[in-house]
């Protein structure tokens, strides 16, 4: 089950953050969020020792936690996407359709001409297309 997803610009400000749990959790998975930022950029900086490739968008597990697993996506724009999740056994394949429906919509939200880039996402239509995206991965 997602728990979380972080939409992070490029020099590390939140540009949206939605949990899916209680209010209790959440800064927890907000911490959880900002301690991902970390572990990106020593994997965009030291792509040998991580193994990635420079030119993939998708980064693959970040790290778990005893409850949590941490997933990244850096697009060409060094925007960050980050899920975290409860499924202790998920499959890249799922994770990377879900970050390619999460980007999709990431697009359109900063294509609305009245969004101003580097701000906060406050588009409803947005979030709700992000709890769309969530729902249809829990279901799957």
């Amino acid at each position: 089950m997602i728990v979380c997803v972080a939409v992070v610009g490029h020099q590390n400000n939140p540009l949206y953050i939605q949990s899916f749990t209680e209010a209790d959790d959440a800064l927890k998975l907000h911490h959880i969020v900002h301690c991902s930022l970390d572990v990106i950029d020593e994997r965009v900086n030291n792509p040998k020792k991580s193994g990635t490739t420079l030119n993939e968008a998708f980064l693959g597990l970040l790290y778990p936690t005893v409850n949590y697993k941490v997933y990244g996506y850096l697009t060409n724009t060094k925007v960050k996407f980050i899920l975290v999740t409860t499924d202790l056994d998920v499959r890249d394949t799922d994770v990377r359709s879900f970050f390619r429906r999460f980007h999709a919509a990431y697009v359109d939200a900063v294509s609305n001409p009245f969004h101003v880039p580097g701000k906060k996402i406050t588009s409803r239509t947005f979030a709700e297309t992000v709890r769309d995206i969530v729902r249809s991965y829990v279901l799957n």
